[in-house]
């Protein structure tokens, strides 16, 4: 059973192109797997039925884990059999019946359209500084993607001809598309503030401080709250509110879960059903469905 899912991981990985985070978790949950059947006397894949599976989850549910946990373990192992199937491994998919809980999935923390409007009116043009913050509230928006993908940006990740930018999640790649206004923003950054921020040294990274580094995490947060009270948001503000904000917007405007999922970088679907109570692919779609497109 251990071989099986060596091959597996390196199935995940270099097939799949799993982000090294995805990868360590199917493995964790497929070895604490094996130890329970090993403990039930089974010795092969091909030993492992859908009566231990169901044993298992029972287990698992008596042990009082959450039912977000078990979820994702059941989901684990039926992408491990499917993969045992679709390799002539094993006959049959044991885990095929599996159910996964119901999981009380809460709407996580959003801006509406207006108050992230207002949020995006708050840096000065004047300066390189109001032109780069501008263009990273704009960009965080238009794409959802991650802050810790927004720091990492490199300027030959940035297409503004085409209005597409390359998101890095570990060793994973995306193409995500951004409209028009976080566009504009982008150019107006690029074209000349940027130069601003750089020192001697040359340096790929797009967004800069003012000593020349890349911006962090943190620099990013403390400008993000100081626009919030500009703007006279109460709630408590998050760079990863950018992320649901920009996926429920959408979302509302009727874009596929798909469509979101990809652009987001979900590996998995589910996690894109929080948004589906807002709901009413492409770059076509996505000019469609965002209120900045």
């Amino acid at each position: 059973m251990d071989e099986e899912i060596r091959y597996f991981v390196t199935y995940l990985t270099d097939v799949k192109k799993a982000s090294r985070n995805t990868v360590m978790s199917y493995h964790s949950d497929l070895s604490k797997m094996v130890l329970y059947v090993k403990g039930q006397g089974v010795r092969s894949v091909d030993g492992i039925t859908a009566t231990v599976l169901n044993s298992y989850v029972l287990y698992l549910e008596k042990s009082g884990m959450a039912a977000s946990t078990i979820s994702r373990y059941i989901a684990s192992m039926k992408g491990f059999f499917e993969y045992l199937v679709r390799n002539h491994r094993i006959l049959e998919d044991p885990a095929f019946r599996l159910k996964a809980p119901k999981v009380e999935r809460h709407v996580p923390g959003i801006l509406s359209v207006q108050e992230m409007e207002h949020l995006l009116a708050q840096p000065s043009l004047d300066t390189p500084k109001g032109l780069r913050d501008k263009a990273m509230l704009e960009l965080l928006y238009a794409t959802g993607m991650r802050v810790s993908e927004l720091v990492r940006l490199e300027v030959g990740d940035l297409n503004l001809r085409y209005g597409w930018v390359i998101c890095r999640d570990g060793e994973k790649e995306r193409m995500v598309p951004f409209g028009e206004k976080a566009g504009t923003a982008l150019s107006q950054y690029v074209s000349g503030a940027r130069e601003h921020f750089l020192k001697k040294e040359k340096i790929e990274c797009l967004f800069l401080n003012y000593s020349g580094a890349p911006m962090s995490r943190q620099g990013f947060w403390k400008l993000l709250k100081s626009y919030a009270v500009k703007a006279g948001i109460e709630k408590e503000i998050t760079p990863r509110m950018f992320r649901h904000s920009c996926a429920a917007h959408m979302a509302s405007n009727g874009a596929k879960l798909g469509t979101i999922q990809e652009m987001l970088g979900y590996t998995d679907l589910t996690a894109t059903q929080i948004y589906a109570g807002f709901q009413q692919e492409t770059k076509t779609e996505y000019s469609r469905v965002h209120p900045r497109g």
